[in-house]
């Protein structure tokens, strides 16, 4: 299976997304106290990040 720069970057944006899922809820149900907002945060960073490399495809 050859991957070449477009496919890893959808691939990194799609795992991206998925982590920022998991994070979020992360904050969301397991830690009620000043953690939780700690994981959305990491979150929200996390959708930035897939975001930037969706933004990268067809460019590099």
């Amino acid at each position: 299976m050859g991957m070449n720069k477009n496919t890893v970057l959808a691939w990194a944006t799609f795992i991206m997304l998925v982590m920022g899922f998991v994070l979020i809820g992360l904050g969301a149900v397991r830690y009620k106290d000043v953690a939780g907002w700690g994981f959305a945060t990491v979150g929200i960073g996390f959708f930035a990040i897939a975001w930037v490399f969706n933004a990268l495809k067809g460019r590099v």
